[in-house]
């Protein structure tokens, strides 16, 4: 058994001369595979896997997603979700070259943008993502709605994101306001100072006392005080950002486009895999309405609420992966 409490990144070059960057850690010849996908503003990042894995045996894979960090953006003419299927197949086919159809049991999760991610290989034809025959489970943390299905998903944002990456934004012609934003954020973004003054203007400045109480008992838990894990986020927002801003720019378009299937009309085979989503009560940022039209519109689905804002999902993450892999 070949374990690793949390690898550095590794790359994987792709047959059409892309890269694809991950990192793993766990029992790294489990059959019991957890394939996380990231969100905003971060990359595969497997430095501090939860003791549950370590406990259950588990295989966690994390790679970044295509256009962030050190995964290379997906081909002009290819789409969104047909890169992410074709570069998961290589990733498991390089990591599993034993697959047979049936011989792994694989647990997809995403949190925030990476929910988009998970659902679109959850729902991905079998011909595109072979491994999805043999998915377990869905689990979705902070999830966003295809907002192509889900009329009204608008209704829901804030101002912030009502522009970006609401409709202004995605209806304005040649993605224009992505680009200007962009202009802004790369400003803010260029130091680790930087990085850290706007996660702590967004995020971390917007806690109440409870919240900020719970993510300091968090930290401690772990060996760290909340500055420590501030800057480790700050570190990963610059290294999301060091080879391009594809990963930005691409999201808005991502958030509307087709991701291949309606979450109310997979077929039984699909809907089997049960989903667990998870939301924040107070998180603003993917809003609970998000989870409750998809927990309506999967056949096999259910919520799982926390208190706090879009963080406090995070000090509950042990309990979540437990319930998630309670049948390992």
């Amino acid at each position: 058994m070949s374990t690793d409490i949390g690898s550095e990144e590794r790359f994987l070059p792709l047959r059409d001369g892309r890269t694809l960057a991950y990192a793993e850690a766990g029992n790294l010849s489990s059959k019991t595979v957890v394939l996380y996908m990231h969100g905003f503003f971060t990359v595969g990042d497997a430095s501090q896997p939860s003791q549950v894995f370590l406990s259950k045996n588990v295989h966690f894979i994390t790679p970044t997603m295509p256009g962030w960090g050190n995964t290379s953006p997906p081909p002009p003419s290819t789409l969104y979700r047909d890169c992410l299927t074709s570069d998961m197949t290589a990733l498991l086919s390089h990591l599993y070259p034993d697959f047979d159809g049936h011989n792994i049991k694989l647990y997809i999760a995403g949190g925030s943008l990476g929910t988009v991610a998970a659902q679109i290989l959850y729902g991905a034809p079998y011909d595109k993502f072979p491994f999805g025959r043999c998915i377990a489970g869905l689990l979705l943390l902070g999830a966003f709605s295809p907002f192509r299905y889900h009329t009204d998903y608008a209704r829901y944002m804030t101002w912030t994101q009502y522009i970006l990456p609401g409709p202004i934004g995605y209806y304005m012609p040649f993605n224009l306001l992505s680009h200007l934003i962009k202009f802004v954020l790369a400003r803010k973004l260029k130091t680790i100072e930087g990085a850290e003054a706007s996660l702590r203007e967004t995020v971390f400045d917007r806690m109440d006392q409870a919240e900020r109480e719970e993510f300091a008992k968090w930290s401690e838990e772990r060996g760290m005080v909340p500055d420590d894990y501030v800057r480790k986020m700050a570190e990963n927002v610059l290294k999301s950002t060091s080879k391009s801003w594809v990963g930005f720019m691409l999201t808005p378009p991502l958030l509307h486009s087709d991701w291949g299937f309606r979450p109310d009309a997979l077929d039984e085979e699909h809907s089997r895999p049960p989903v667990l989503l998870t939301a924040s009560k107070d998180d603003d940022m993917s809003p609970v309405a998000y989870a409750y039209y998809l927990a309506a519109n999967y056949k096999n689905a259910r919520m799982k609420h926390v208190d706090g804002g879009h963080m406090s999902i995070l000090y509950h993450m042990d309990e979540v992966w437990a319930e998630f892999l309670v049948n390992e």
